[in-house]
């Protein structure tokens, strides 16, 4: 008889009816940890929730918003791993000013970063705690659809750290005779974003629809989209490691991003494909060159194509068991 298998659980602060990056990354490590380990995935973690059996490590996405969870664990299981992931906000904001997300970073015993930037963040004692783990999605290659339109995709909800006005006001800075379209997939999480994109959906311009808003779409059919697309925008002054990304990368399509250390450290320092954070006037510039200047564009591809193997399954999958089965046996 096979002894029984060791738990782990993940805590999101995130579940899948947000459906957002935080999201995707537990759903995804819960699948490759399966196969080894009795896995929860949970908002929050209660020892009581846990009947008789604890578990012997704990996955905390996010040092501020999974905080308390982190403190219960820490207090309960003192010898047993705890794994905390920056994912964004928390590695670029919170661990500066808020003290639960700096106790978070104390209370780990492991700490992961999800980009090559991410460790330049924290001191030296917790940078010795910490390892880079790039997420993945597999390779899918959507055909582009053929249109008289350069097709362009910006993916996220929208809220101040993703910056989508930015690219709304870069439309309105193209040529009248642009072939740039742009279609937003996100919700609007606030009212004046709301009022921003049901403005420039019902404008009427001169030559092509130039913004198409389709809110929020499952997980899949957004992949496609993104396949389908010509170039896509991640517009962010805030990122920890953005899945976006990796799912252009991986269906082949290049990125035009804002020059922050959480897109570098996906798309490497010497990338072509940057404009400085908030700049709408380098986007539209930018938009413009891609839709015109096949070499740019070429260019482009090859320079996210050789980065591509960093975010294959198979390599986030063994970085992520590596990682449970190492935290287990330094316990």
């Amino acid at each position: 008889m096979r002894p029984p298998k060791a738990t782990v659980a993940i805590i999101s602060p995130a579940l899948r009816k947000a459906n957002n990056g935080n999201w995707q990354t537990a759903h995804r490590w819960s699948r490759f940890l399966r196969a080894d380990y009795e896995v929860t995935l949970a908002a929050e973690w209660h020892a009581d929730s846990c009947g008789d059996t604890l578990p012997a490590c704990l996955i905390a996405l996010h040092a501020r918003r999974s905080a308390e969870s982190i403190a219960r664990f820490a207090e309960t299981c003192p010898e047993r791993p705890l794994v905390v992931v920056l994912t964004g906000t928390d590695l670029y904001r919170d661990i500066l000013t808020d003290a639960s997300a700096q106790r978070s970073l104390d209370l780990a015993t492991h700490l992961v970063v999800l980009q090559d930037e991410g460790p330049d963040e924290l001191s030296a004692a917790h940078r010795a705690k910490c390892r880079v783990l790039y997420q993945s999605a597999p390779a899918c290659r959507s055909a582009a659809a053929h249109r008289d339109t350069f097709d362009v995709v910006l993916v996220g909800h929208m809220r101040a750290e993703k910056d989508p006005l930015t690219p709304m006001r870069a439309l309105s800075l193209l040529p009248v005779d642009s072939r740039v379209c742009l279609t937003h997939i996100g919700s609007a999480l606030d009212d004046a974003y709301l009022r921003a994109a049901q403005a420039l959906r019902a404008r009427a311009w001169p030559s092509v629809r130039r913004y198409v808003w389709l809110e929020n779409l499952p997980h899949g059919e957004t992949r496609r989209r993104i396949g389908q697309s010509q170039v896509m925008v991640i517009s962010s002054v805030m990122e920890g490691g953005a899945n976006v990304i990796i799912e252009a990368v991986t269906s082949g399509v290049p990125v035009l991003a804002s020059r922050i250390p959480g897109n570098v450290g996906m798309l490497g320092r010497d990338y072509d494909g940057y404009f400085p954070p908030g700049d709408a006037e380098q986007l539209a510039l930018m938009l413009e060159r891609a839709s015109r200047d096949a070499s740019f564009l070429v260019q482009l591809r090859q320079q996210c194509g050789a980065r591509a193997p960093l975010f294959a399954p198979a390599r986030e999958h063994a970085g992520v068991t590596k990682l449970v089965a190492e935290a287990l046996q330094s316990a």
